[in-house]
């Protein structure tokens, strides 16, 4: 069945089923799930690597939050003008466009402005946590991150944006 879904996804919250997916990852699938709780604050995962991409949802999701994802810069860019989540988990080093130039998109764009975006990767110098923030992320986790911590800098964006 190749990258098809099947998991019954439950609310972290009272255990109510959310969604049965028995079909490919789409933006379809992508979509639902982040329209299921609208009270919970969403945020865009976007990670290339299928693993840290589900590893972060499913603890966000654990913490009470919605969760949306994406693969590449191209498809964040689309998936946040589209969703308008509360904030973006964005990996830095993303196919096609990367994640400073998906920020810098997304920060020129008057509706997606005021997003914060939290920088997740594996690039530790000083230099690429300055590149990050200026092109507009709120703040920067190196990975490998422990999902506490990406929480934890999630809390924090959200609460200062």
């Amino acid at each position: 069945m190749g990258d098809a879904v099947r998991n019954l996804v439950r609310n972290p919250r009272d255990g109510d089923p959310v969604r049965l997916c028995l079909f490919p990852r789409t933006l379809t699938a992508t979509v639902e799930t982040a329209m299921t709780h609208p009270a919970e604050p969403l945020v865009l995962v976007v990670d290339d690597y299928q693993d840290a991409r589900e590893m972060y949802s499913q603890y966000l999701q654990a913490s009470g939050f919605r969760v949306a994802e994406a693969r590449t810069g191209t498809e964040a860019v689309r998936v946040a003008r589209e969703l308008l989540p509360d904030c973006i988990l964005m990996d830095l080093a993303l196919p096609g466009i990367d994640g400073w130039e998906a920020t810098r998109q997304l920060k020129a764009d008057g509706t997606t402005a005021r997003i914060p975006v939290v920088a997740i990767t594996g690039h530790t110098s000083e230099l690429a946590s300055r590149d990050a923030r200026a092109a507009g992320c709120t703040s920067f986790v190196i990975k490998p991150a422990l999902p506490d911590a990406v929480v934890s800098e999630v809390r924090k964006a959200l609460a200062q944006a």
